[in-house]
């Protein structure tokens, strides 16, 4: 494919640990990045498509690195309640009722509109009726890792826990290879609702198929006491001891960890992925990120699903995170906002095993988006810092994945929003018994 896209008179946000480029140009070729340079070295490129960067910043598309992209449905649905009670008393009863696979399809595109607005390129995703989130990430235009949820429960789509095995086999195989963007995944959701077999066999068939391992761990204070035939005296040394720690392995939350569990994840070479307003709202706590990291252990960034967030903005996150360390701390140099940007770019991309995402440099992956700098919650702007602690997702005006435009001065050219909204719209009156008739 030879298209190319120029980007001109803009500002160049290209990692975490390059000053911002002024007056630059950006050339993509294909899928790829092709070069870059200031203006006066523009070159010539009668058959781009050309875009005008004046007042805006071009940076990498973000990276949510863990999502459950179709409980869009169930945003609002559970707010301010402690994470057993709104899950066991809420979220799990409502998705035994309504979670099907056109629901499925539907409320993920509506998470892929709000992920695209503002600003995520790539999302790792993991719940039921994969495919249906596989299809809607892939339609809507975005670069995904859905990964098959498997329980020890009944299950939308796995009414038989037995199964739940083959179906997330059945899953990999269907989508392993399928699209260039669609990175199957596996899902154990946690060692309480996982017993040791079963998240054996998932680790074991992850490794089959070389696929990423996504787990719910060391969420809350008293995981412990409800962790199924526990192998370890806390939730990580449990899976230390059922062999489940690589560097395919990828752990959500960790809010709670002491010194020995995070020497094991150091020493597994497996990536940890936090989503603070979740920890937030649901009172689970904070995690410690600056300890994990001084141990070099990958931290990378997620939003959770929008019943526990309630938002997808990854702008919005950055910012909590590196709020949150420092409050926690005490310390305002605990977490700079340059560590919390490569949370969401570069150090996500290398969680997730995507070696040519989350920076721009030559024949890295054309994924995208500039901001609208003529804000004034944006002027002045400094240093690459304001990303985190001035801007947000409003501000994207235009999202480019694998070298295609699929946002254009907020405008969709890759999926219809009010078709989207309207069936979503749909099924929440269903759950609410506001549907007519």
């Amino acid at each position: 494919m030879n298209k190319s896209i120029l980007i001109t008179n803009v500002t160049l946000f290209t990692d975490p640990g390059t000053p911002l480029l002024d007056n630059h140009w950006l050339r993509t070729q294909g899928k790829r990045i092709h070069s870059f340079g200031p203006m006066d070295t523009v070159p010539r490129q009668n058959d781009a498509i050309l875009i005008d960067g004046k007042n805006k910043l071009l940076m990498p598309g973000l990276i949510n690195a863990h999502n459950h992209c179709a409980m869009t449905l169930f945003r609002g649905l559970a707010d301010d309640l402690e994470l057993a009670n709104w899950l066991n008393e809420h979220i799990f009863p409502a998705e035994a009722v309504h979670v099907n696979p056109e629901m499925v399809y539907w409320c993920s595109k509506l998470a892929a509109a709000e992920m695209l607005l503002s600003g995520t390129t790539t999302v790792a995703d993991g719940y039921f009726y994969e495919e249906q989130t596989a299809q809607a990430l892939l339609d809507a235009g975005m670069r995904a890792i859905p990964a098959q949820g498997i329980i020890d429960f009944p299950a939308p789509g796995v009414p038989n826990p037995k199964d739940n095995i083959a179906a997330a086999e059945a899953f990999l195989s269907a989508w392993q290879q399928k699209n260039e963007r669609i990175t199957a995944g596996i899902f154990a959701h946690s060692p309480y609702t996982c017993s040791p077999e079963t998240l054996q066999r998932a680790k074991n068939l992850a490794r089959e198929y070389q696929a990423p391992f996504f787990i719910h761990v060391a969420e809350s204070r008293h995981e412990q006491k409800i962790i199924m035939d526990p192998q370890g005296t806390s939730p990580i040394r449990h899976l230390a001891g059922l062999d489940l720690l690589d560097q395919d392995t990828i752990l959500i939350h960790c809010v709670w960890l002491d010194a020995e569990d995070r020497r094991i994840i150091q020493e597994s070479g497996a990536g940890v992925v936090v989503c603070p307003q979740s920890h937030y709202k649901l009172a689970s706590g904070i995690a410690q990120v600056t300890e994990m990291k001084n141990l070099g252990i990958p931290v990378g960034l997620g939003t959770d699903g929008s019943a526990s967030n309630n938002s997808l903005d990854l702008f919005r996150e950055m910012d909590i995170l590196a709020k949150g360390q420092k409050v926690r701390t005490l310390d305002a140099s605990a977490m700079p906002a340059r560590n919390a940007l490569a949370a969401a770019t570069e150090i996500n991309a290398r969680i997730l095993g995507f070696s040519e995402l989350g920076r721009i440099a030559p024949d890295f992956m054309a994924d995208l988006i500039l901001l609208d700098l003529n804000q004034p919650h944006l002027q002045p702007c400094y240093n690459a810092d304001f990303l985190v602690y001035s801007a947000n997702g409003a501000d994207v005006t235009d999202v480019i994945i694998n070298g295609d435009i699929v946002l254009r001065e907020r405008k969709f050219l890759s999926l219809d929003l009010q078709e989207t909204m309207q069936m979503v719209r749909k099924f929440a009156a269903e759950l609410s018994g506001k549907a007519e008739g």
